[in-house]
């Protein structure tokens, strides 16, 4: 098959593809907005961690999980309100 004969994948396909493979690993995607105090603290950690978006939501969460099971979620977010972030 020569280059003009095959079919052209436009970028919707590949994208939905790509999102396809990404369930089928197990993986979900999350969306959302933040507040500009989560911003500047998502703009602050990516710079320290250089992680990209899916690592840093990842451990984000896993994060917050433990806090939660170690009964820290009270102290964190009382940190967070006195620091304004």
């Amino acid at each position: 098959m020569t280059e003009q004969v095959k079919k052209r994948i436009s970028n919707a396909e590949k994208q939905q593809r790509y999102r396809e493979r990404q369930k089928d690993s197990g993986k979900k995607e999350l969306r959302g907005y933040l507040t500009p105090e989560a911003l500047a603290c998502y703009q602050e950690i990516q710079q320290k961690t250089d992680w990209n978006d899916s690592v840093l939501l990842s451990n984000a969460i896993r994060l917050m999980y433990a806090a939660h099971k170690l009964g820290q979620i009270g102290l964190l977010n009382g940190w967070l309100t006195e620091h304004k972030k």
